[in-house]
C-alpha cells in the first residue's frame, strides 16, 4: 500500500460539511467517489479535521492508502476531472506510512472574513459575512489580545456533549485582525479548536467592533466558561481554513516516486490564491 496526501480546496455552501453522511453531499464522500471511479474499488480518505456545513478551504488536508503506485501528478489529474467544480486536489505527495492527516498535525491556521460597508457586497456575499455596522478594528485587536495562550475555552464551543471526550483547553498561538478595503478578517493559529470556536470567536468580537461590548469582556467571557455570555456563533459562509501545519519531519516521504517526495521537509509549495484569503495574511 502507498501513502499519499491530498491538499485540498473547496467552497463548503454545496456541502453537509467534510464528513461523509448517509443522504448528504460532503467533500470527503465527493473525494471518495471520485477515488471509486479513478482505481474501481473502495478507498477510504482521512482528512485532518471535520470543517462544517458550509464552512470552505484553502488547504484542507487529508490521506489515504493507494492500492498501487500511481504517479501524484497524474492522481491529482485524474481527481480533478472526477470532481465537482467546487472541490479541488491542488497537492498530491508521498508521505510516509506512518503518516496521519490528523494525529500528525501539530496545529491548523483559520481565517475568519467580514465585511463590513453600509450596502450589502453583490459580489463574492457567499464567501464573508457582511456587517452593514461600522466595527472598529482596534477595539476587535484589544479584545481578541485576551485570547492568546493557552485557555479554557468553554465559553466558545457550541457543542455541550464535546467537553466530555477531549476537554475544552486549547493554545492559540497567533491571532491577529488584518484590516482590508472593504472589510476585515480574523486568523487564528492554535493547536486546536472546539466545535464553532472561531465562529464563536468572530461573533464576540462583531459585538466588540460595534461598541455592544468592550473589549475586557472577552476576558470575562473566557474565564466564565459559560457559552452563554459570548456572541452568537457567526456564519459559516465568513470562516476558511487555511492551512493544517505539521512538524517538517512529517513531508519526508519514502522513496516511492523518484523525484516526487520532497526531501527538505518543507511542507507543500503555496499554490496562487487568487484575491481572497491568504497565506500572508
Amino acid at each position: 500500500m502507498h501513502t499519499v496526501l491530498l491538499t485540498i480546496r473547496y467552497d463548503g455552501r454545496a456541502y453537509a460539511g467534510w464528513q461523509r453522511q448517509d443522504g448528504f453531499s460532503t467533500v470527503q464522500g465527493c473525494l471518495e467517489d471520485a477515488l471509486l471511479r479513478v482505481f474501481d474499488e473502495p478507498i477510504v480518505v482521512h482528512g485532518a479535521g471535520r470543517t462544517d456545513a458550509g464552512v470552505h478551504a484553502l488547504r484542507q488536508t487529508a490521506h489515504l492508502r493507494l492500492p498501487r503506485a500511481f504517479p501524484p501528478h497524474g492522481l491529482r489529474a485524474a481527481l480533478n476531472g472526477n470532481l465537482p467544480q467546487d472541490i479541488a486536489v491542488v497537492d498530491v505527495r508521498a508521505v510516509p506510512a506512518s503518516f496521519h492527516a490528523r494525529f500528525s498535525a501539530i496545529g491548523k491556521r483559520y481565517v475568519y472574513r467580514f465585511c463590513n460597508t453600509p450596502v450589502r457586497p453583490v459580489l463574492g456575499r457567499e464567501l464573508c459575512h457582511w456587517v452593514r455596522f461600522p466595527m472598529d478594528v482596534e477595539r476587535m485587536r484589544a479584545g481578541l489580545a485576551h485570547l492568546v495562550g493557552e485557555h479554557d475555552f468553554a465559553a466558545f464551543a457550541s457543542n455541550p456533549g464535546y467537553p466530555r471526550r477531549r476537554g475544552t483547553v486549547r493554545r492559540i498561538d497567533q491571532a491577529r485582525i488584518i484590516r482590508r478595503p472593504h472589510g476585515m478578517d480574523l486568523v487564528v493559529q492554535g493547536n486546536g479548536f472546539l466545535y464553532n470556536m472561531v465562529r464563536a470567536i468572530a461573533g464576540t468580537l462583531q459585538r466588540v467592533g460595534t461598541g455592544r461590548m468592550p473589549p475586557e469582556r472577552v476576558r470575562e467571557i473566557l474565564l466564565s466558561r459559560d457559552r452563554r455570555q459570548a456572541g452568537s456563533t457567526a456564519p459559516a459562509s465568513g470562516l476558511f481554513l487555511l492551512r493544517v501545519l505539521y512538524p517538517p519531519a512529517a513531508w519526508i516521504a519514502d522513496a516511492l516516486y523518484e523525484g516526487d517526495a520532497d526531501r527538505s521537509g518543507r511542507a507543500p509549495s503555496s499554490p496562487d490564491l487568487g484575491p481572497g484569503p491568504s497565506e500572508s495574511h
